[in-house]
C-alpha cells in the first residue's frame, strides 16, 4: 500500500524533497549508504518472509531516487530481486522447505509472463505504468488487509 502511494504521489514526493533540499542535489554518499542499508533489510525480509523485494525496494528507490524514471526503478528492483532471491531460496532448499510441485508451476506461469511483460513495459509510457502499477499494488495490498 505504501509502495502504491510513493507511486501515485511522486511528482509531490520529488517537489518536497527538493524543496528540503533547498535546491541542492541530493547528498550522494548519505544516498550510497541509505542504498545499502535498504539492501541489508530487503535481504533479511525477503529471507524471512518472501515479502521485501518488489513491495519494499520499490518504494525506498522512488524515495532514494525520486528523479529517476519508473521503468529503470522497476527494472534494477528486479534485476536486484534475481540474485537476492535466488541466495534465499537456495537456504530454503538447504532446509528443506521448498514445495517442487509448486515451484514448477509457479514457473511454468511466471516464466511467459515475465516475457511478455518485459517485452511490453518499455512501450508502455510512465504516465501510464506508474498508475497500474499503483493500482496493482494496492489491490494486492487490500487483499493482504482484508485475509
Amino acid at each position: 500500500m505504501i509502495t502504491s502511494l510513493a507511486l501515485i504521489a511522486r511528482p509531490q514526493l520529488v517537489a518536497f524533497f527538493a524543496a528540503r533540499r533547498g535546491g541542492r542535489l541530493p547528498n550522494p554518499r548519505f544516498t550510497a549508504v541509505a542504498t545499502v542499508v535498504t539492501g541489508v533489510v530487503l535481504g533479511f525480509l525477503v529471507s524471512i518472509s518472501s515479502v521485501g523485494a518488489g513491495a519494499v525496494g520499490v518504494t525506498a528507490l522512488v524515495l532514494l531516487y525520486p528523479a529517476m524514471p519508473v521503468l529503470r526503478i522497476v527494472g534494477t528492483d528486479i534485476a536486484h530481486a534475481v540474485p537476492l532471491t535466488l541466495v534465499a531460496g537456495m537456504g530454503h532448499w538447504m532446509i528443506g522447505s521448498v514445495d517442487w510441485l509448486l515451484l514448477v508451476s509457479l514457473l511454468l506461469g511466471s516464466l511467459p509472463g515475465i516475457v511478455i511483460g518485459s517485452h511490453f513495459s518499455p512501450k508502455v509510457p510512465e504516465r501510464i505504468l506508474r498508475p497500474l502499477l499503483a493500482g496493482v499494488l494496492i489491490l494486492v495490498g487490500l487483499k493482504l488487509l482484508l485475509s
